[in-house]
């Protein structure tokens, strides 16, 4: 097969295990598929050094390596090139083990810029791309233009950078200077579009909307697996910011009235907001904690729920909402931008959407408007398992056609 070009992804995190990790590995896989020759940069925690993105050879994967330390010393003394500090993501609460960007000093964000500098320069040198298609608007991002002043690149936004960028003004200049340089911008939806352009000051024309994927493959329904009438489904980190406390307030709310419930949470989560939640959770009556699940099992495990929640309160746009409602399963979420548009345009039959209350910031909650916020999420997931089953069509949500519109844009550079 004739190559179409070569690409070169970048992703400051680990693969696989947040949204922005799967849609690397489902833009991987479909651009092998049309040909395109590609190789991958990403971080990884020191224990984890072999990950595995889209099928690709581990040859043509780069990570750098965090927590270097941790790893015993050659013969030479010398231990593996990379960062001492855990692996920075771009949440802070991560599903792992990882370093909160505003704890960071000068001298360990100096230390992370020069070893992305060195990795990423010799990996470019090496591969030689024709475009580089980058994750997250933030550090790493911004400094890629340095690095391939004459390679195009596209950044594409999982709304995560933006929210860094309000947690962490000391660093958010630093950004906007750098990412703005770059060639062109994905977007998930029109609303995250407004926010970059506001953000970065770039113009609209090289903003692209692109949606979110879902695999087809492995999330839809059927007639066999069979579905509990009470069960619910929440899957996400065990972070404040999901909205998980109230999530649980309003569970125990309805258990009373209908004991037969049960609350299933799929996900982790690290650093004390994470055990508290934990420690909540493993003692309360209905909850099953599944841990961090793949995507085969996250799809039985919504085939059989009657209701997903996601009560968060900052998202780009949550690929598992689109995940639940192809396996039948109906959703209750908060009316945040990249819910309603599009997904509540389009897919708005199976789910139920609950106001979010007055935030503080990119998404700390006002504590007086808490309880009217739970009683309107205890009512949307009543009356979600009141609801008839749900049928949508979420054909323009498959990895397919996320994947055409992304690669319109690299033909054109």
């Amino acid at each position: 097969m004739t190559t179409r070009g070569r690409v070169l992804h970048v992703l400051s995190q680990r693969p696989s295990l947040t949204g922005s990790g799967i849609t690397l590995d489902a833009t991987v896989r479909h651009a092998d598929h049309a040909g395109w020759e590609q190789a991958v940069i990403c971080g990884v925690p020191a224990s984890d050094p072999n990950p595995e993105v889209g099928g690709l050879p581990a040859e043509h994967i780069h990570p750098l390596l965090f927590e270097v330390e941790t790893l015993p010393a050659g013969p030479d003394g010398e231990r593996p090139r990379g960062v001492e500090r855990p692996l920075p993501g771009m949440s802070d609460v991560m599903p792992y083990r990882s370093t909160v960007w505003s704890t960071m000093t000068d001298e360990h964000l100096a230390r992370y810029r020069n070893a992305w500098r060195e990795h990423v320069g010799q990996v470019i040198a090496a591969f030689k791309p024709d475009l580089i298609h980058a994750h997250h608007v933030w550090i790493l991002g911004a400094m890629l233009k340095d690095l391939a002043p004459d390679i195009p690149v596209f950044t594409q936004s999982h709304s995560t950078g933006l929210r860094q960028m309000e947690l962490c003004p000391h660093l958010a200049e630093e950004v906007r200077g750098g990412v703005s340089r770059n060639d062109g911008f994905f977007a998930l939806h029109r609303g995250q579009a407004d926010d970059l352009r506001r953000a970065l000051g770039v113009a609209e024309e090289r903003i692209h909307v692109i949606g979110a994927g879902y695999r087809e493959d492995l999330f839809s329904s059927d007639d066999e697996t069979p579905r509990q009438a009470g069960r619910l489904i929440y899957v996400g980190k065990y972070s404040a910011a999901k909205g998980l406390p109230w999530l649980l307030d309003a569970f125990e709310r309805l258990r009373e009235r209908q004991p037969e419930l049960e609350l299933r949470i799929a996900g982790s989560g690290s650093g004390d907001e994470a055990v508290s939640l934990r420690a909540r959770m493993e003692a309360m009556s209905g909850v099953t904690l599944l841990g961090q699940i793949d995507q085969a099992t996250l799809a039985d495990e919504l085939r059989r729920a009657s209701t997903m929640v996601l009560p968060s309160f900052y998202e780009g746009l949550p690929l598992v909402l689109v995940e639940a409602l192809a396996c039948g399963c109906r959703v209750v979420a908060t009316r945040l931008p990249g819910v309603l548009d599009p997904l509540a345009a389009q897919l708005g039959d199976g789910m139920e959407l609950v106001d979010l209350p007055r935030l503080q910031g990119p998404d700390v909650p006002v504590a007086e408007d808490l309880p009217r916020f739970v009683e309107e999420l205890a009512a949307g997931i009543a009356a979600s398992l009141a609801a008839p089953a749900v049928s949508v069509d979420p054909t323009p949500f498959t990895w397919r056609a996320v994947f055409r519109r992304i690669e319109s844009v690299w033909l054109q550079a």
